[in-house]
């Protein structure tokens, strides 16, 4: 991408875990107008929907185009349940959404970079690859979502980067959770490929529904777990907002 940047900065509302059904009719219409008026942009950090169904996306979706301001953001685990992610995509991307994965974003001189990520641990207790395939496919599956992040933060050539991920890079924000299953929320690749970069300013994700809202990367990139859970508990609103 050519370098698009600016001195201006911009504000952002960071959001995950909607977890949208078919009951969920009209409830985030309101939401979406008032992060508009509040950002510039609107970030969603995965598990929009509760099982990946169509319906829910296009229930998602009317109350996506109440928001006047442009979306960017990733899917979640949930957003893949039913098998049909790609469907899901679709129909948020015609409500206006930019559903970062291969493809990075540039808006107002801000670039945007982000993927789903997966799980795998963190620090010295990541999975490695050794043993049965089972374990090696798995495994593959955790480098190519960091491989996917790295190759879109390269791309953008900005000097103000967001990365955007469902699953956590780092374990500091997904403390609160029972210890036993940190393993099963994020994966310290996706700190690597960020960490690879001077200009990311912040990192966006969600997933841990109990998790904190704080923390950085090994190389002191600040890390947001935006789970609206998480995210009420800090500031008193589902969304967070950051000056970028």
């Amino acid at each position: 991408m050519n370098d698009q940047s600016t001195t201006e900065t911009i504000t952002l509302a960071a959001i995950g875990d909607l977890h949208v059904n078919d009951d969920s009719h009209n409830r985030y219409r309101a939401l979406f107008e008032e992060m508009a008026e509040k950002a510039d942009v609107v970030a969603l950090c995965g598990d929009l929907t509760n099982f990946g169904k169509a319906s829910e996306a296009e229930i998602l979706a009317e109350d996506m185009r109440h928001c006047t301001v442009p979306i960017v953001g990733v899917l979640g685990n949930h957003d893949y349940e039913c098998g049909q992610p790609e469907k899901v995509v679709e129909i948020l991307h015609q409500a206006g959404m930019k559903v970062l994965d291969e493809q990075a974003a540039m808006i107002e001189g801000v670039g945007f970079a982000g993927v789903k990520g997966f799980i795998g641990g963190f620090g010295r207790g990541e999975l490695g690859a050794f043993g049965e395939e089972a374990i090696k496919v798995f495994v593959d599956e955790s480098r190519n979502e960091a491989r996917k992040l790295e190759n879109a933060l390269r791309s953008l050539r900005t000097e103000r980067v967001v990365a955007i991920t469902h699953y956590s890079p780092i374990p500091e924000t997904v403390e609160g959770e029972p210890p036993e299953i940190f393993p099963f929320l994020g994966s310290s690749r996706l700190a690597n490929a960020i960490d690879r970069f001077d200009n990311v300013k912040v990192a966006l994700h969600g997933h841990a529904h109990r998790g904190a809202f704080k923390g950085a990367t090994p190389r002191g990139v600040p890390v947001y777990n935006c789970a609206q859970f998480v995210v009420q508990a800090e500031a008193g609103k589902p969304y967070a907002l950051f000056e970028v």
